[in-house]
């Protein structure tokens, strides 16, 4: 049987508002995250960045987009993927580039953060928003 992408599967009902309240807190912190960077999307990482203004833009628009996706369920395995593709990013940076330990004691930076969304955006983009969303009321089930 053919599966439909953006369809939901049926889980426990549990399960759904699970799902929800992680949509709801995850994608408000990511819109949140990326309010500021949407603002300035071609130097948000400022005027000594390295990165082509295109990745900041795509980056700016992962995080608020995203975040926005995850809130309503919409798009959400879409967003998901943008989010994953995001933070894989953000923590190769972190760990590899800039050696930033995964929690900093002192309150300095870390990768747990963006581990943290990257692991939410691979949740979502895998299982799918759950039938509290509109990804439901617009794709149906698989």
């Amino acid at each position: 049987m053919k599966t439909k992408i953006l369809g939901i599967t049926n889980l426990p009902a549990v399960v759904d508002a699970a799902f929800l309240i992680l949509r709801l807190v995850a994608g408000m912190a990511l819109m949140q995250h990326g309010f500021g960077k949407i603002q300035h999307p071609l130097n948000w990482m400022g005027p000594d960045s390295n990165y082509p203004a295109v990745f900041q833009a795509l980056s700016a628009a992962a995080e608020f987009v995203g975040g926005a996706g995850f809130v309503l369920g919409f798009l959400t395995r879409i967003a998901g993927f943008g989010i994953m593709c995001n933070f894989m990013v953000a923590v190769h940076l972190h760990i590899f580039i800039m050696h930033h330990p995964f929690v900093n004691m002192t309150g300095g930076e870390a990768y747990e953060l963006p581990l943290l969304f990257l692991v939410i955006g691979i949740l979502f983009m895998l299982a799918g928003p759950g039938r509290i969303s509109l990804d439901k009321l617009i794709f149906g089930n698989n």
